[in-house]
């Protein structure tokens, strides 16, 4: 038996075995596809997931292979000056395709020790007191103390859970793919710049080597949104839109999708649970979708390896629905208001200039902002100091930074007087006494997911939150 099952060898799902390993819980992840996707989805990480790399100590790798960029015009590409004084150390976009994302979780699965096994489909689970069993296509049966689905918006894990996912079909499609084209690059910006004047959906990005990336409203929805595009329903599309098809041909893949909304009613059913776009679809505006999915697995790590180690404290493993599906609906929300916001329509275009006013205010913007790059997400933990229930960002110490403490994956007490100790703790909990000029409390107490679960200077009061998160002391 190993201890978590993974289905679905994404981002999420990789993500999610990385944070497992480093608690040393045995993952194993299936995933039905051969090889590794060439369709790019995902274009970039938002700064929150920036900051998850950074506290793992991958951003280096990540940042060797994508360029930075301005935070501005993300909300539903409403043009406005990048902000700043953003609350992260990473006030930037980094521009790097998915296929790169997934090639550098895939290698640090390697590095710690995560099993991978492809054209392995699961088609069939059942549950127990002790466990689950997987059933997969060849018929072969598989033995967990846990089973996680990050199998994507048609999942098979929350079908065979019976777990509702309510919310609204695709009623706009686009279709998307890589391919060169004839039109040299002047036509392409002048055309693409008319055509964005009012239709948000169409566009063409130079990739280099002569490739580009285009998107372009579909005619009209799919009846079957497996089956991807054709050349020629790619060329009469460009035709329609822009009056010329470039000269499109060569494509490297051709996909489509949709602008589906619905969330998964729970995210827990036993021993098995739901993480990525198994949990929640939505329109790919504002750039959101595997970011939500890596936050979502830097969620629920740590608890459910508190689960397998013994140490989970009551309720733990249930905080991971009650903290992350809360977050998911208000992302479903501002996409949803994003695609009104792009909406040709009279009504949404009035709508849309209302909201363009209204970001002119900084603080407007930056709440905008704050959603869609998730640096704005604050945790219910009760009441208590401001810090409380939100991340902390990477704040310089006397000696180097915070994040640079926190590779490991487990929580951090960093105390700035000195006087406090987390025995009993030790093992799931560093103490490092150091101070810094951006921190106003006199300790800050951080789960490994970096959110802040206690302030304070009183050794009898961090008693008493510890058991909290981190389970009873050690004999």
């Amino acid at each position: 038996m190993t201890d978590v099952i993974i289905a679905g060898g994404g981002p999420t799902g990789v993500m999610l075995a990385c944070e497992l390993r480093l608690h040393g819980v045995r993952a194993l992840v299936l995933e039905k596809e051969a090889e590794p996707t060439r369709i790019v989805r995902a274009l970039g990480l938002h700064a929150r997931s920036i900051e998850l790399m950074d506290q793992r100590g991958l951003l280096d790798r990540f940042l060797a292979l994508g360029k930075r960029y301005p935070v501005g015009g993300f909300f539903a590409g409403i043009a406005k000056p990048p902000l700043d004084r953003l609350d992260t150390a990473h006030p930037y976009v980094l521009g790097i395709v998915q296929t790169a994302t997934e090639r550098l979780l895939n290698e640090r699965a390697a590095e710690l020790g995560v099993e991978i096994r492809r054209r392995c489909e699961l088609v069939g689970l059942s549950q127990d007191d002790e466990g689950v069993t997987a059933e997969l296509a060849d018929g072969t049966r598989l033995r967990s103390r846990y089973l996680v689905g990050c199998d994507g918006g048609r999942s098979t894990v929350r079908r065979l859970l019976g777990v509702g996912f309510p919310g609204e079909p695709t009623r706009v499609e686009t279709l998307l793919g890589e391919m060169e084209l004839t039109a040299t690059p002047e036509t392409l910006a002048a055309v693409v710049a008319e055509v964005r004047k009012t239709q948000l959906r169409f566009g063409a990005m130079p990739l280099g080597d002569g490739l580009y990336r285009v998107g372009v409203p579909a005619e009209g929805v799919a009846p079957d949104r497996s089956v991807p595009p054709t050349l020629a329903e790619f060329k009469r599309q460009l035709r329609a839109h822009a009056g010329t098809d470039f000269g499109v041909h060569s494509p490297r893949w051709l996909s489509r999708f949709g602008d589906a909304t619905r969330l998964a009613e729970r995210y827990r059913v036993g021993r098995v649970l739901l993480a990525g776009d198994a949990a929640h679809v939505h329109p790919p505006t504002g750039g959101q979708g595997l970011n939500l999915g890596l936050q979502d697995a830097f969620n629920l790590g740590w608890k459910l390896a508190a689960a397998v180690g013994g140490w989970a404290p009551e309720g733990l493993l249930d905080s991971y629905q009650t903290e992350r599906q809360p977050v998911a609906a208000s992302v479903l929300d501002n996409t949803r208001a994003q695609m009104e916001l792009m909406s040709t329509e009279p009504g949404s275009q009035a709508v849309r200039r209302l909201v363009s006013e209204l970001m002119d205010f900084p603080e407007v913007h930056r709440y905008l902002i704050e959603k869609v790059i998730a640096i704005g997400i604050r945790y219910d933990f009760g009441e208590g100091h401001e810090l409380l229930g939100r991340r902390l960002r990477d704040v310089p110490l006397k000696q180097g930074r915070l994040y640079e403490r926190m590779h490991g994956g487990r929580g951090l007490l960093l105390d700035q007087t000195g006087r406090l100790s987390v025995a009993g703790w030790a093992d799931r909990v560093d103490h490092i006494v150091d101070t810094s000029e951006e921190l106003d409390v006199p300790a800050v107490l951080l789960r490994p997911d970096g959110h802040v679960a206690w302030t304070g200077d009183d050794q009898q009061d961090l008693l008493g939150h510890l058991p909290t998160w981190f389970g009873a002391p050690a004999a």
